[in-house]
């Protein structure tokens, strides 16, 4: 009975307890969890925090220096001075570049005082000018990307307009034609020839800046397919075909760039001076005066005269068997004469209208053992194939680069 009447008070107690602690929550505001802190990411540009400045964005005006912005910014007569001691040798204050950009940053109050400015010498490039405690000029760079890319195309008029009307850099024209210049005639791309070529692309904070290096191309010119392949052997990178040899030959295809043949080799040419049918052992390029002319190899002047109805004459000895002649010049290349060595892609010359000639062009001649040959026909041999110990390596990079080739439409 006792134990009974003892649970019962026990009970009752905790039913006591259990109502005031309702009564208790019935008032009680339960908060919301509290949110952690957003953590503040501060902007930075050329490796400086630019939160706390004011900001100016512009670009050099025609006959503006950054003399003149340096005053127009308030910065002292002696601090400009100063500058000028500080980047003597990597750069004039009074000569800058029209049309780059710059940032000036100032502080974010009445005062406004110039604290940074920075000046963009190229696309990756720019100079520092710290005006903050003492005086201080640093370079900096931006950071680059390369992203390997596709072109394609069917020529229709040029290399140069194919690209450009399909959005890409027509530059790219003129590293395939340099690549491909001892075994293509650019002079003479035909109508509905095509290409295909894996190209680097150069941005900088997403923009694209310039090409890189052609890794692979593919072109098909008169019905023949020419493939190059960029490798890397003693320390040196050239291209190379599928079968491992090496585009670059012992003479250049042509003497000079962006022109068109004029004139065959013949045997019997009606000469438009004379009148006369007489052999022309030469190949005519018309080209605007001027423009430059280019030894086809290493080799040596024989000749660099005035000679007649050939006009202004240089005349260029490779080895024993090979002879070149560039007739009808405007003028010499700088220290071009009898006896000077000259190198493979150096002028050594001016189109011009010198002698017997109707207009502006090159007559350019080739002899084989003192024999005239037809230029647009010549063969040379290739110049250090793959070597055999890396042969393996380039056909399995090849490899890859042939099938990516063949995968772009």
């Amino acid at each position: 009975m006792k134990q009974r009447i003892k649970r019962l008070i026990i009970l009752a107690a905790i039913i006591v307890l259990a109502g005031t602690a309702l009564l208790l929550l019935k008032d009680f505001i339960i908060l919301p969890a509290a949110k952690p802190l957003q953590k503040h990411t501060p902007t930075i540009e050329y490796g400086i925090v630019t939160d706390s400045f004011s900001i100016l964005r512009e670009a050099i005006e025609p006959g503006q220096n950054l003399s003149i912005l340096f005053s127009s910014f308030r910065v002292p007569d002696y601090q400009i001075n100063l500058l000028n001691e500080k980047t003597r040798g990597f750069i004039d204050l009074r000569k800058v570049k029209a049309g780059n950009g710059y940032t000036a940053m100032f502080t974010n109050d009445n005062q406004r005082k110039l604290q940074y400015f920075v000046y963009e010498l190229s696309d990756t490039n720019y100079v520092i000018f710290d005006f903050r405690d003492s005086l201080h000029v640093h370079h900096g760079s931006h950071e680059v990307t390369r992203r390997l890319r596709s072109a394609s195309g069917k020529i229709s008029s040029s290399l140069w307009s194919t690209l450009e009307n399909s959005g890409t850099d027509p530059y790219l024209a003129v590293a395939m034609a340099q690549i491909y210049q001892w075994t293509i005639d650019f002079y003479a791309i035909r109508k509905d020839d095509e290409f295909k070529v894996i190209y680097e692309d150069i941005s900088v904070g997403g923009k694209s800046v310039g090409l890189g290096s052609i890794h692979a191309a593919w072109f098909n010119h008169a019905g023949k397919e020419y493939y190059a392949y960029r490798f890397q052997q003693e320390g040196r990178e050239e291209y190379f075909n599928e079968k491992g040899e090496n585009l670059r030959r012992e003479f250049l295809k042509a003497p000079l760039k962006f022109t068109r043949v004029s004139s065959k080799f013949s045997h019997s040419r009606l000469h438009p001076v004379l009148r006369i049918r007489r052999p022309h052992h030469g190949v005519d390029y018309a080209a605007p005066t001027g423009t430059p002319v280019h030894s086809i190899g290493n080799g040596t002047v024989v000749k660099a005269a005035y000679s007649g109805g050939a006009g202004r004459m240089v005349t260029i000895k490779h080895n024993s068997n090979y002879t070149t002649s560039y007739l009808h010049l405007s003028g010499f290349g700088k220290g071009v004469r009898n006896g000077a060595r000259v190198t493979q892609g150096q002028v050594i010359g001016y189109v011009g209208s010198s002698g017997l000639s109707t207009g502006p062009h090159l007559d350019f001649r080739i002899y084989r053992n003192s024999q005239p040959i037809d230029p647009l026909k010549v063969e040379s041999p290739p110049a250090y194939p793959v070597a055999d110990k890396l042969k393996s390596q380039y056909d399995s990079i090849t490899g890859v680069y042939k099938k990516n080739l063949s995968l772009i439409k």
